[in-house]
């Protein structure tokens, strides 16, 4: 790893799912990038990578190793389908189940930073005993967490629940620890926020990562880079006067396009680190 330049890594549903962990692995690294974010959402085949087999997460590790593209992060956006603020229990200790067998995985894996959905519920209606049995899951996550020694980094979402930095803060003061973060999504927050720079300066000294991600009014997902309003130079800017150092991602998804085969996939995730790597120079960050 070159500590010498920020680290960018690509979101593993930019790659078509058809493709093997070894070619996801090898596409990213032909594209320049320095780790996948490894995706845990609400359908079936991928929860059932929490109870992956020894074997499988060793032959991972041997691909970080031969290729250098680090796992370092994952997006545990399975508790959109079981939250932590259900109002049912059986779906609620699903949801800390899930939470629990994730922090494991990340231990295994060497993952540092699992990016939590900023839902209640997402199903369910919302109400103030959903939003305190949220914050009572969060607070058992947290607990094993610290002791496994994993981050755990709320996202700023794409509904208005946590749609901000600044509605993202009272859960962060609330619960209190040095394991409970956030990882703002630029493209979200630029739709919800009509001062996002703002909003990096309201929690920037909890922000453990930062979404890359292009959107427009209304839409939140495959808005192709260059096409959105999101002002990136703008928020590059930014966060160069504010020193940030950390890690950058890219998030786009590939199966939305169902023409792309591997390698246009491959060239589509070059493309889009030249592009945001041009936007984040013209801000003052050097890659």
């Amino acid at each position: 790893m070159n500590l010498d330049k920020f680290p960018i890594g690509i979101y593993e549903k930019a790659l078509p799912n058809s493709m093997s962990w070894e070619q996801k692995f090898k596409a990213a690294k032909k594209a320049g990038f320095d780790f996948i974010e490894i995706s845990v959402d609400e359908s079936d085949e991928r929860l059932a990578r929490l109870d992956w087999s020894v074997e499988k997460k060793e032959e991972l590790k041997k691909l970080i190793v031969e290729t250098g593209v680090r796992i370092p992060s994952m997006c545990l956006s399975g508790h959109r389908r079981f939250p932590l603020g259900s109002e049912n229990k059986e779906t609620r200790d699903k949801a800390l189940e899930i939470m629990k067998k994730a922090i494991e995985l990340s231990v295994d894996l060497g993952i540092r930073i699992i990016q939590l959905a900023g839902y209640d519920v997402y199903y369910e209606e919302a109400n103030p005993r959903t939003k305190a049995l949220f914050i009572e899951g969060l607070r058992q996550s947290i607990a094993w967490a610290s002791k496994a020694g994993v981050m755990l980094a709320v996202e700023i979402m794409d509904t208005k629940f946590i749609g901000t930095i600044t509605r993202a803060m009272p859960y962060v003061k609330e619960l209190n620890s040095p394991w409970f973060k956030i990882y703002p999504d630029l493209g979200n927050v630029s739709q919800w926020s009509s001062d996002v720079e703002a909003e990096l300066e309201v929690g920037f000294e909890h922000i453990v990562a930062i979404h890359v991600k292009e959107t427009r009014e209304n839409t939140f997902k495959c808005v192709a880079f260059g096409e959105g309003n999101v002002d990136f130079v703008g928020l590059f800017k930014k966060l160069k006067e504010l020193n940030y150092t950390g890690p950058f991602l890219i998030e786009m998804w590939a199966d939305n396009n169902k023409h792309l085969g591997d390698e246009e996939a491959t060239k589509a995730i070059y493309d889009a680190r030249i592009w945001v790597k041009q936007r984040m120079e013209e801000g003052g960050l050097v890659c």
